[in-house]
């Protein structure tokens, strides 16, 4: 159970670590709303992706 949630934390450095790179990252579907001072972000497409890439990293850890 450790490997695995070493495994999944340094996945999400590596993630975070790279969209820090990319600065915003956007997909068509994130859906983005700017108004004066205030802007709302919400990762749909991206969070979708990440739980797809998420779910077959745990799929192939785990299967002996």
């Amino acid at each position: 159970m450790g490997k695995l949630v070493l495994t999944v934390g340094v996945f999400m450095v590596v993630i975070g670590a790279l969209l820090m790179l990319f600065e915003r990252f956007h997909l068509p579907g994130d859906i983005v709303v700017s108004r004066g001072g205030f802007t709302l972000y919400v990762p749909l497409a991206t969070s979708i992706l990440v739980s797809l890439a998420l779910t077959v990293l745990i799929n192939l850890l785990l299967r002996h």
